[in-house]
């Protein structure tokens, strides 16, 4: 290196860096808060609360996200909604790059591809399991993206949600945030 490149390098970056540098060990040691920024963090303990509705109403509404199917006259979409925040993730037939790979928009590999994409985008958004509804649309296309998204490693049933229990009762479910080894 030539004498100008290290004059710019000691310019932008100070030398007292490399002596900062610490080991992750180290700064927890040091940690004496943490504070979680991740608004999903408490689905993923089970401890969020999950709507109930009430009791009287046919579409059920006990799930963090939901699958939901929507077909038109030329497109289908597939979408995953959250309770709270709306549609997550989806896949449809109407965007450029699955449609071009299709050969037509409503036949079973349309319904099949779109439910890998889908089950690839949910895990990418770190969503795992995805309430499906039994009394949604029972047909062979929608039975397609079910088996589709179980065989890419989706679960279509959410996990019960963690109630505290009482000195009293007789069973004691495990915590989901510990580690039993």
């Amino acid at each position: 290196m030539n004498i100008v490149n290290k004059k710019l390098i000691s310019l932008f970056i100070p030398k007292n860096i490399s002596k900062n540098v610490h080991t992750n060990a180290s700064l927890i040691e040091k940690c004496t808060e943490i504070n979680n920024r991740n608004p999903r963090n408490l689905e993923l303990l089970r401890i969020a609360r999950k709507p109930s509705g009430y009791h009287l109403e046919r579409i059920t509404r006990e799930y963090w996200h939901r699958l939901v199917l929507d077909r038109s006259v030329k497109h289908v979409t597939i979408n995953v909604e959250h309770f709270e925040n709306g549609t997550v993730v989806s896949a449809s037939t109407k965007e450029l790059s699955i449609k071009k790979r299709l050969y037509k928009l409503h036949d079973s590999s349309a319904y099949m591809n779109l439910g890998r994409i889908l089950a690839q985008r949910c895990i990418e958004s770190g969503i795992l399991f995805v309430h499906n509804d039994p009394k949604q649309i029972e047909c062979n296309k929608y039975n397609l993206i079910l088996q589709e998204l179980e065989n890419n490693g989706i679960i279509l049933t959410e996990p019960s949600r963690f109630k505290k229990a009482n000195p009293w009762d007789l069973e004691r479910p495990d915590k989901p945030w510990e580690v039993l080894e």
